[in-house]
C-alpha cells in the first residue's frame, strides 16, 4: 500500500513474507467510493457475446526444483528485440516492458477473467491523471470498461485482446527476469472496547504530538517513557488478546475487529474496519530476520505461522522480539457497511480479494491490468491470472515483483502468511 511518511508497506524483497515493512490500508484523504469518469454516468451498460475460444500455448514443462514455472529462457516466451516499442516510458522508468504476444501468456484462455472486471472497474473509476496524460486511451478504454459487463470468461478476455497489448515487464539494468511474489490480508482480530482480563493489548490511534516528534517513540520507549505513555493516554480504540495480533494488524495495515460479547462494543456494528493512520516514522525492523539472526528459526522458515509458533513456546521472549521492531503504528477506526469490500489501497479504491496486487509505482502504475504467471504457497499449483495493480508498500521495490491480496478469513491467512513464490509478469496496455 501507499509508502508516502504516512504509509505501511509488506513484504522484503529478500526475505520471507513476515519480513515486511508496515502497509497502508487507506490512502489518507481519498473519497470512499467510485469516482466515475466525466461522461461516462448514465450510459447503458452493454452486454457482450461470447466470442470462439481463445487458443492459448501450452506451458513449457516446469523447472527444476518443482515450482511449476516455465524456464526463464524457454522459446516464445520473451517477445522478438524487432518488437521493442516501451509504451508509457515515463510512467515505469523503473522497468522494461517489451513487447510479446497473447500466445506467451501461461494460462490466459484458462482464467476466470470475468471475475477481474469488478478490479478492472474499479481502477478506472479512478484513473490517475498521469495515466490519462501519458496514455489519453486509458479514458477512452475505461469509459468503455465501466458501461460493460461481459457475459462470461470468454467475452471479457476477447475485450481486452480487442483494445490492449501485452508487454513482458523486465528489470530496466537487464538482470534476473524471475521476480518474487509475496502475499497480504486483512485480518479478523477479536476486540474488545475496554481492557478485560482476557483483552489488555491496547491498539492505538495517532498521539496528538506525532507531528512534533520526527521521528516519534520507538515501541520499547512507547511502553516504558512517562512522556510517550501519557500521549499515548486516552488514545485506545480497542483491546486484543494477543501481542502478536498487534504486531499482524500494523504488519498488515488494516485489519476488521470483531467486538467479543460483554466487551463493550454493544450498540455498534459487530465488525468494524481498522484503517491505517500514521507510524511512528522509527526504521522497520523483521520480526522473523529478528528470529532467524537469533538461531530460532531457519532462513526460508520466516513465515507467519512459523513465528506464532515461536511466540507460544517462547512467551517470556515475545516482548524481546517484539521490541527488536522500533517501529508503531497508529489506527483509526471505520465503519463497515460492506463486509464484501477490501480496504482501500493506494490507488484509493477497495481491493478486490484475488484480483488485487501491491506493485512498486515506478515500475508498473496503479490501474495496470497485469497478468501473473506464479504458484501458489501451499500447493504449487499455477496461480495465473489477471490483476489490478491498485496498491504499494514501501519493501515492494523492483520491476518484477508483486504483493497478490489474499483477501481476508482463514485461508487468506494460511496463504499470505506463506506466500513466496517465484514470478513472471506481463502488463496489458492500450494498443
Amino acid at each position: 500500500m501507499n509508502t508516502n511518511t504516512n504509509s505501511a508497506s509488506s513484504a522484503s524483497s529478500n526475505s520471507s513474507p513476515m519480513a515486511r515493512a508496515y502497509r497502508v490500508s487507506a490512502t489518507l484523504g481519498l473519497i470512499a467510493g467510485i469516482t466515475v469518469l466525466a461522461g461516462v454516468a448514465g450510459c447503458t451498460t452493454v452486454s457482450l457475446q461470447t466470442p470462439a475460444p481463445v487458443e492459448a500455448r501450452s506451458p513449457a514443462a516446469p523447472r527444476p526444483g518443482g515450482q511449476g514455472l516455465p524456464a526463464a529462457a524457454a522459446p516464445g516466451l520473451i517477445a522478438s528485440p524487432t518488437a521493442a516499442r516501451d509504451p508509457a516510458a515515463a510512467l515505469h522508468p523503473a522497468s522494461r516492458w517489451q513487447s510479446a504476444d497473447w500466445s506467451d501468456l501461461p494460462g490466459w484462455g484458462t482464467d476466470r477473467t470475468r471475475e477481474a472486471w469488478v478490479a478492472l472497474q474499479r481502477s478506472c473509476g479512478r484513473l490517475a491523471p498521469d495515466l490519462q496524460r501519458e496514455t489519453p486511451a486509458w479514458t477512452r478504454i475505461c469509459a468503455e470498461a465501466l458501461r460493460t459487463e461481459p457475459a462470461d470468461d470468454a467475452s471479457a478476455r476477447a475485450w481486452l485482446m480487442a483494445r490492449l497489448q501485452p508487454y513482458r515487464v523486465l528489470p530496466a539494468d537487464g538482470s534476473a527476469t524471475e521476480g518474487l511474489a509475496t502475499g497480504y490480508f486483512e485480518p479478523l482480530v477479536e476486540a474488545s472496547r475496554t481492557p478485560r482480563a482476557s483483552h489488555r493489548m491496547p491498539l492505538h490511534a495517532p498521539p496528538a504530538d506525532l507531528a512534533l516528534r520526527k521521528p516519534w517513540y520507538t515501541r520499547a520507549q512507547a511502553e516504558s517513557l512517562p512522556a510517550a505513555r501519557a500521549a499515548l493516554r486516552g488514545r485506545e480504540i480497542a483491546y486484543v488478546a494477543d501481542p502478536l495480533d498487534v504486531l499482524l494488524l500494523q504488519v498488515q495495515g488494516s485489519g476488521r475487529l470483531r467486538w467479543v460479547s460483554g466487551a463493550g462494543g454493544e450498540g455498534s456494528a459487530p465488525v468494524v474496519r481498522l484503517a491505517f493512520a500514521g507510524h511512528n516514522d522509527q526504521p522497520y525492523q523483521s520480526v522473523g530476520r529478528w528470529l532467524i539472526d537469533q538461531g530460532e528459526i531457519k532462513p526460508g522458515e520466516a513465515s507467519w505461522p512459523a513465528i506464532r509458533e515461536w511466540a507460544r513456546r517462547n512467551p517470556a521472549r515475545v516482548p524481546e522480539m517484539l521490541a527488536a521492531n522500533p517501529r508503531l503504528v497508529f489506527f483509526r477506526e471505520e465503519p463497515l457497511p460492506d463486509p464484501q469490500l477490501g480496504p482501500r489501497g493506494a490507488q484509493g479504491v477497495p481491493l478486490v480479494p484475488e484480483r488485487s496486487i501491491a506493485v512498486d509505482p515506478k515500475s508498473m502504475p496503479y490501474g495496470s491490468p497485469v497478468w501473473l504467471d506464479t504458484t501458489e504457497p501451499l500447493s504449487a499449483r499455477p496461480l495465473r491470472r489477471l490483476v489490478l495493480a491498485q496498491d504499494t508498500g514501501s519493501a515492494i521495490t523492483g520491476a518484477v515483483r508483486a504483493d497478490y491480496f489474499w483477501g481476508w478469513g482463514d485461508r487468506a491467512e494460511q496463504q499470505a502468511g506463506r506466500m513466496k513464490q517465484p514470478l513472471r509478469m506481463w502488463v496489458l496496455w492500450p494498443k
